[in-house]
């Protein structure tokens, strides 16, 4: 395949690069490549060498350099220490100080060829004279230089550029055909405009707006010639623009696969910036680096060599001594506005201020006393600015202080004229920073009549454009957005007779920052430790924002959901999402803080775990959210219990008496607290519950306590208060340790219960037989007992001893007890006689059914009969006679001396007409005896 070029182009613009040294000792450094020159431009290139100490006053280096097309062949150019160092090649231009190498310090030098030249392409490498045997580190290092022809144009200009393309293959091929343009050192190019092999045009991401516009067009000129066609360049047009062809080939699958692909030689734009006399010049420097973040950097800008202004590393604006006066009147700016970039305003232009302007930019070194050591220069490719005084004598300026804004920020600019003589219309224009907006579009008009006109693109927007005195307008825009930055131009135009006479215009550069870039949203609290009850406030701070904003309070507990708990709205309205008591807003407005309170009122667990607020601002007809504040967590803790407990001291009882032990609360920790109780008795080592009541006093036995146990075992409460646990005929077996736990319940802000950690007191119990009491022996027919009987007749059921312990002194308590048939239901209390020869009858609504019919008789003095009159079918049941042995001791005490229990009686009562079915079953008998100690 054979291409040609007919025409190429590139630029430069400023870059910086700073190598990092390794663990080596030495390191030499030169600014990083490719570097992009054009013909007859300066080349400068700065080495420096660190920690190389110098042999005499100062370290020798030496400039050398490779060909493109010999890259095997090293050329000697200049060297510091050694008149004699160049090749022929090289040799007059060194002494005629066209090629120059020049010390700037101890270990730095820079390199310069003032007058390029096409063969100075090549690759040039530093190296400093190492005069040591011994070798530690980089003693050179290399950069690339990259020279091309030149094009010049003003911004405005057309540009037509030709390359030739076509293929030698005898087979059927398609070409595919682009022009591209690199821009810095970029090592790709853009894609301006493309045909693919199919022959459909497309235009470049970033030039699609203006190929639809009909700016941009590509041709194709007979069989091999293809035209580029660029109306109207502008500044960002400039830099290399190269041809590119692939030849393609389909394969029988119908495939395409590419057989060859060529780039044709560059050539490089520079695109002159045109003005008139009172507008505004902006030039924008770019730093580029390695580690940027971390570096401090000077930028200085120069017009043919005399510098305007210098940005220090601190971020200080110095103006040149020729400049100072300029700065002061605020004809002069010049500011960081992002990372890498920096930029330069003028306004308003003279004459005088046209040129060849560039950048340049070095490293700065802060050492640990905070002093800056200055690295080596780089500059930019120049930019030319050419400006023409005004013919027809009406000049515009715009006049404004702030060019950086917030989003949300309302912008003001006011454009003054000079020289009215007639009636004037006004048209503010807008160009982004995009550059796929890169021209001017129309954002609202005033016409000579004073009326007013949105265009399309603000019809939504809160825009207007005044004239508040004959020689001034003025543009306000509401609600910034991001997009709102770029270049606004005045355009005043002079009218007679409804014939526009002259025009002139002044712009300006606006910088809308977003809303989420410097605003901050911050909780903090002086308390987030806090105990059940008490209050804690959270501040949300707003800073850095003065637009209405919607705020949302959020709590995360520990499963991980998010509740939010109130919205307060730009308008000041709040919706509520949790529980509204428990929590109190409040708000504090300041100049550029606002904070917001949320107050909990009466902490309880449930307000515990991880608070956040979230701010919004309404723009552009949505909320945006700003970046959510920290999460900050409350921990809500229970009181320390105060709760103190006194106790029965030990005791000592009698076996068969009743023992009464006691544990009070001496000291609550609330008057509002309540108790859950729990007695444990110790035997052997191991704990068992022997009773317990919850905090609504529901009695509870525990799951060791047998049945005969619960019938003597009760605990109630006392004033104080106090929990006493009775055990009635105490036994051998009840002697151990027994233990009060109480655990003290409080209620939280909310009403809910919680409890604090138990506080306990132990009673030690022990249980003597006394050897004074006699032996006795007591035991009742044990005979299960069946009766079958009518509806209506008389029963008497028998209780009868068959055998007890003699002696007068012995007196006897007998009970009569029912349980109804087939009920699970513990036996109910009918009759008692007490061995004082008390007789009672328990009132009990189980038995409500048998009283009235009852009668209790004695025929002898073991006997003990139980009488049931006109019995009903209801009376049906199990009857069950217990006889319990007494005797006074020594002291005059009653003492148990034994019990016993006849066999169950079944009484059925039959309604006439039924049939009973009876079975005899056998009964256990129990035993029970006095042993003497």
């Amino acid at each position: 395949m054979k291409c040609s070029l007919k025409f190429l182009w590139m630029a430069s613009l400023l870059f910086c690069s700073v190598l990092l040294s390794g663990e080596a000792r030495v390191n030499t450094e030169v600014q990083a490549g490719p570097l992009y020159r054009v013909v007859g431009s300066l080349l400068s290139i700065s080495c420096n060498v660190t920690d190389l100490p110098p042999v005499g006053a100062r370290n020798e280096f030496e400039f050398r350099m490779k060909k493109p097309e010999n890259p095997n062949f090293e050329i000697n150019i200049i060297s510091t220490g050694d008149e004699d160092f160049s090749f022929a090649r090289y040799t007059s231009r060194v002494r005629n100080a066209e090629i120059t190498l020049t010390h700037v310090g101890e270990n730095s030098v820079v390199f310069e060829v003032q007058r390029l030249q096409k063969d100075d392409e090549g690759e040039y490498e530093c190296s400093v004279v190492n005069p040591y045997t011994e070798y530690d580190g980089a003693y050179s290092a290399k950069t690339i230089v990259k020279v091309s022809a030149s094009l010049s144009h003003t911004e405005g200009d057309a540009l037509t550029l030709t390359c030739q393309a076509s293929s030698n293959t005898i087979q059927h091929t398609h070409l595919s055909f682009a022009w591209f343009l690199r821009k810095n050192t970029e090592d790709s190019g853009h894609p301006i405009i493309l045909m693919d092999r199919d022959f459909t045009l497309k235009p470049g991401q970033e030039f699609q707006e203006r190929y639809q516009a009909g700016l941009i067009r590509l041709d194709k000129i007979g069989e091999a010639t293809y035209r580029l066609k660029m109306s109207q360049l502008e500044q960002s047009d400039q830099g290399e623009i190269y041809c590119e062809a692939q030849e393609w080939i389909q394969d029988p699958d119908r495939s395409w696969y590419s057989i060859a692909q060529r780039v044709a030689g560059e050539t490089n734009l520079t695109v002159m910036t045109t003005l008139q006399e009172g507008q505004q010049l902006s030039v924008t420097c770019s730093v580029d680096t390695q580690n940027l973040r971390e570096k401090f950097f000077s930028v200085a800008w120069l017009r043919e060599g005399v510098e305007l202004a210098q940005i220090g590393p601190t971020g200080v604006l110095s103006a040149g001594p020729d400049y100072s006066a300029r700065e002061q009147e605020g004809e002069l700016r010049a500011a960081r506005i992002g990372d890498r970039d920096y930029r330069l305003i003028l306004q308003p232009v003279r004459t005088k201020d046209q040129g060849e302007y560039i950048c340049r930019a070095w490293s700065q070194d802060r050492g640990q006393n905070g002093v800056f050591t200055q690295g080596a220069a780089q500059d930019s490719s120049p930019q030319l600015v050419s400006i023409s005084a005004t013919e027809n004598g009406l000049s515009v300026q715009i006049q404004n202080g702030v060019t950086a804004f917030k989003e949300g920020d309302r912008l003001e600019l006011t454009c003054e004229v000079d020289g009215v003589n007639d009636q004037l219309s006004v048209t503010w224009q807008h160009r982004s920073t995009s550059t796929l907006k890169s021209v001017f579009t129309s954002v609202i008009s005033l016409s000579q009549e004073g009326v007013m006109e949105k265009s399309e693109g603000f019809i939504n927007r809160k825009v207007k454009a005044l004239r508040p005195a004959h020689d001034t307008f003025t543009l306000e825009l509401a609600d910034l957005t991001p997009s709102d930055s770029g270049d606004y131009q005045c355009t005043v135009s002079e009218w007679k007779t409804n014939s526009k006479t002259n025009s002139a215009s002044g712009s300006t550069s606006v910088i809308v920052k977003p809303v989420d870039t410097f605003a901050k949203v911050i909780l903090k609290s002086r308390t987030t430790i806090v105990k059940v009850g008490e209050t804690v406030e959270l501040i949300c701070l707003i800073r850095q924002l003065s637009l209405p904003i919607t705020l949302t309070w959020s709590l995360q507990r520990d499963d991980s959901t998010v509740n939010n708990i109130l919205t307060v709205y730009s308008n000041g309205t709040i919706s509520w999402s949790g529980e509204q008591h428990r929590y109190q807003l409040k708000i504090q407005k300041k100049t550029n803080d606002d904070s917001y309170y949320l107050i909990i009122n009466g902490a309880s667990l449930k307000e515990a775990g991880r608070y956040q607020c979230e701010a919004s601002v309404f723009l552009e007809n949505i909320h945006k959210k700003l970046r959510p504040s920290n999460q900050l967590a409350v921990r809500v803790n229970n009181p320390e219990s105060k709760l103190s407990l006194t106790s029965t001291p030990a005791l000592t009882r009698n076996i068969n008496t009743d023992v009464k032990m006691k544990c009070s609360v001496s000291s609550p920790t609330s008057t509002s607290s309540r108790y859950a109780v729990t007695w444990l008795l110790q035997q052997h080592g191991e704990n068992k519950t022997i009773v317990s009541t919850d905090r609504d006093a529901l009695v509870t036995f525990g799951q060791q306590v047998e049945l005969n146990q619960m019938q003597r075992i009760s605990m109630s409460r006392t004033q104080g208060p106090g929990f006493e646990l009775t055990i009635r005929q105490a036994r051998s077996s009840d002697k151990g340790l027994y233990t009060c736990e109480v655990v003290e319940w409080l209620q939280d802000p909310r009403g809910e219960w919680f409890d604090l950690p138990p506080t306990s007191k132990s009673t030690q119990l022990t249980i003597i037989e006394p050897e004074c009491l006699q032996s006795n022996d007591l035991h009742l027919n044990k005979t299960t007992q069946h009766l079958n009987v009518m509806e209506g007749t008389d029963v008497e059921l028998k209780c009868s001893l068959i055998s007890a312990a003699p002696g007068a002194s012995f007196f006897y308590r007998v009970m009569w007890r029912y349980t109804r048939l087939n009920s699970s239901i513990v036996s109910a209390p009918l009759v008692e006689l007490d061995h004082t020869g008390l007789l009672r009858y328990p009132p009990n609504p189980k038995v409500r059914h048998l009283q009235g019919r009852l009668r209790l008789s004695r025929p002898s003095q073991s006997s003990f009969h139980l009488g049931l009159q006109g019995v009903h079918e209801e009376d049906s049941g199990t009857y069950e006679c217990q006889v319990e042995q007494y005797q006074l001791d020594q002291d005059g005490q009653w003492q148990q001396k034994a019990s016993d229990n006849t066999g169950p009686i079944t009484l059925t009562v039959n309604v006439a007409g039924m049939i009973i079915s009876l079975r005899v079953l056998p009964r256990q008998v129990y035993r029970y005896s006095y042993i003497s100690s």
